[in-house]
């Protein structure tokens, strides 16, 4: 299932991103700062290059490209984004 990311609290959106652009296996040797990485991720988000999938098996979330995840779930998050009204 995918979480539009604009549902989340803020500080749970930046700690979910936190948590990606820190964890083991994402140290590639790249000096970028975090907060920069972060911003990265963020716009990826609302360019909606990148989209937040939850796992409810594991009740596990993780960000993933937008060419990663199954059509009908992005066509589920397109009409989601649609229903949410506009301030």
């Amino acid at each position: 299932m995918l979480i539009p990311f604009a549902q989340l609290a803020p500080d749970t959106l930046t700690g979910l991103i936190e948590d990606f652009v820190t964890r083991d296996g994402m140290d590639n040797g790249d000096q970028t700062p975090l907060d920069v990485r972060i911003e990265r991720v963020r716009h990826a988000l609302e360019k909606k290059q990148a989209v937040i999938v939850f796992d409810a098996e594991s009740q596990q979330c993780q960000l993933c490209l937008r060419r990663d995840v199954p059509q009908e779930w992005l066509d589920d998050l397109d009409q989601l984004s649609v229903e949410e009204p506009t301030a």
